[in-house]
């Protein structure tokens, strides 16, 4: 049989308010026009992030009964440790409250003024926690990975001639350390491939500079390698992620994504005396190193939710749920980054509006839209999120792209909810010479997409 149904049945649920148009218009304006100002009892459907909104298992449910809350040395941290030294085989391993944690400590060490720092792709927080400590974040994903129409298996990897040619130019001793996303979130929830983690290794490490893997979505990006790269297919999504972690150095990891949790994160690594140096932060900031931050009954949840999160049929499922919503709003014209991301659709904003101009933000813009037609809450990844005023003239610079993620909750939402969501898709693409741009009134200096405030802008 062809259809790949839900591998879980649901015991709870959570009602859905309703709301119409005009009452969206309004919540819309109070809001700024930035939907992460909206309370979230007034969303019917939530896609502003995948991070910390899965729904939990029985299983994670019950682990989370027996936790020891200890503040030191407690089972429920022991517990955890294992499993992310079974799947990762590093040495240390230090929770934190969630990813941006991670960063800020490791960045906070291994960062500062002259320091630059190669990614395929860094993440909204992975930059800003990079930039906070002044040093410089550089993108060097492949070029493919650039073009959003364009088909190719591992738009993720990073470009291996680019970053030999970053470490001959900025010199090893100003690189303290290389990264590698995956799977890569800004450029559309695309994969790295086992090949490509495996050559990037073999560069950093001739250079005498450690790589660190941003990890939150190891599961997802092992699935893509079994499914789409010679010689893994009759490897257990287990084993991939175990080889791919085989090749760092380190990992940062938000597990609100992967982690199949509501809250929590880690680093982990190898290396003694950045380990030391981490712990000795993570108590100013974080907590003591066996809680980091975390209620013990977190740290029970996330070890089970990763190792449910490498269970086939539900790797199966997810990319299947992904790959529907796209087909759907593709054949009716509408396009995306292909092919279709492992946790999110990826709208290409400037092909679904092409009447606004870049200093219009069509991709705020389009969310704004979703909103108002069918109160689905979702992000602009583009030019609000990592475009900035130059420091010098005062002129705003652009992304590469301006793309709408819808990405979808882990184990939340059904083929029905899928259904209307994409009807919202096609309702604005069928109107969409009607959607108006917008200028910022007000923007934070770090991550201004979270609080930014706009107006509208007639065509």
């Amino acid at each position: 049989m062809g259809t790949i149904i839900e591998p879980f049945k649901i015991k709870m649920v959570e009602p859905i308010r309703f709301t119409t148009r005009e009452e969206r218009r309004r919540i819309l304006q109070e809001a700024f026009f930035n939907p992460f100002l909206i309370k979230a009892e007034d969303i019917q459907i939530d896609l502003l992030t995948d991070s910390g909104t899965s729904a939990m298992s029985a299983a994670q449910w019950g682990a989370m009964m027996v936790a020891d809350e200890s503040y030191a040395g407690g089972r429920s941290f022991f517990r955890f440790e294992k499993v992310v030294k079974e799947l990762t085989g590093k040495k240390h391993v230090i929770p934190t409250h969630q990813g941006r944690a991670a960063e800020r400590i490791l960045f906070s060490i291994l960062g500062g003024k002259g320091k630059a720092i190669p990614n395929n792709n860094h993440f909204d927080t992975t930059r800003a926690n990079i930039e906070h400590v002044g040093a410089e974040a550089v993108d060097l994903v492949i070029d493919e990975g650039k073009k959003p129409s364009l088909n190719h298996p591992f738009k993720g990897n990073i470009d291996i001639g680019k970053l030999e040619a970053f470490i001959e130019r900025v010199r090893p001793e100003n690189i303290p350390v290389g990264m590698i996303t995956v799977t890569n979130n800004t450029g559309g929830g695309q994969p790295v491939s086992m090949a490509n983690i495996r050559a990037a290794s073999e560069v950093l490490h001739r250079h005498g500079i450690p790589l660190f893997l941003d990890c939150c979505r190891f599961a997802e990006n092992a699935w893509f390698i079994k499914t789409r790269e010679e010689g893994y297919a009759d490897k257990t999504p287990k084993e991939i992620a175990q080889k791919m972690f085989s090749y760092c150095d380190g990992a940062t990891m938000s597990c609100k994504k992967d982690g199949m949790g509501n809250i929590g994160g880690f680093i982990a690594m190898n290396d003694d005396a950045l380990a030391e140096q981490a712990r000795n932060l993570l108590i100013l900031t974080e907590g003591f190193p066996t809680y980091g931050g975390l209620a013990a009954r977190d740290l029970e949840a996330l070890a089970v939710g990763l190792e449910e999160v490498l269970d086939e049929n539900y790797l199966a499922y997810r990319h299947a749920c992904v790959e529907y919503l796209a087909k759907k709003i593709v054949a009716e014209g509408v396009a995306i980054v292909q092919p279709p991301g492992g946790h999110a659709i990826f709208i290409d904003a400037r092909a679904f509006l092409p009447h606004l101009p870049l200093n219009r933000y069509p991709g705020q813009a389009l969310v704004c839209a979703l909103y108002e037609a069918g109160g689905v809450r979702s992000v602009e990844v583009g030019s609000v999120m990592f475009g900035k005023p130059d420091p010098a003239t005062g002129q705003e610079t652009f992304a590469e792209m301006d793309l709408v993620r819808l990405a979808i909750p882990r184990r939340v939402y059904t083929q029905s909810h899928v259904d209307y969501l994409a009807e919202v898709v096609l309702d604005v693409f069928q109107n969409r010479d009607q959607v108006k741009g917008l200028r910022f009134v007000y923007q934070a200096p770090f991550l201004r997409h979270f609080t930014a405030r706009f107006e509208q802008v007639e065509p």
